[in-house]
């Protein structure tokens, strides 16, 4: 049974940063593509960044070159550090795996392409 739980949400000022976790069970991340997704009030959830299981990285073009998605495959967790943090980062955040790779390069931030979900932790940043 695939199980996801986040942690390290919180609330913060602009400009600085956090760093979330995501502990992964029931899955390896040799057979699993695993992601990060955002959700704020009144907005559809999108894409964050993803990890494929075949090691490429995608980011949403909002966030590169201020979070990093990384994993540790010994404990199956998946990580995303965020940096240089705004006040449209304020969000849900989610982590999110579904069996196998991808082929198009644009399905690994596309929400309907994942079958497990975490219950998410709450980033919010002040200005």
């Amino acid at each position: 049974q695939v199980q996801l739980v986040e942690t390290g949400g919180g609330s913060v000022e602009s400009g600085g940063s956090l760093s979330l976790s995501c502990a992964a069970t029931g899955v390896t991340f040799r057979t699993y593509s695993m992601a990060w997704f955002r959700q704020a009030p009144d907005k559809e959830r999108e894409g964050v960044a993803a990890f494929d299981r075949d090691g490429s990285i995608n980011y949403a073009h909002s966030v590169k070159g201020r979070f990093t998605i990384s994993q540790d495959n010994v404990k199956t967790t998946l990580h995303l550090q965020m940096n240089s943090l705004n006040t449209e980062d304020t969000a849900m955040y989610y982590c999110a795996a579904v069996r196998g790779s991808f082929v198009l390069q644009r399905s690994r931030l596309d929400k309907n392409r994942y079958n497990y979900w975490g219950q998410g932790t709450q980033v919010t940043v002040s200005s």
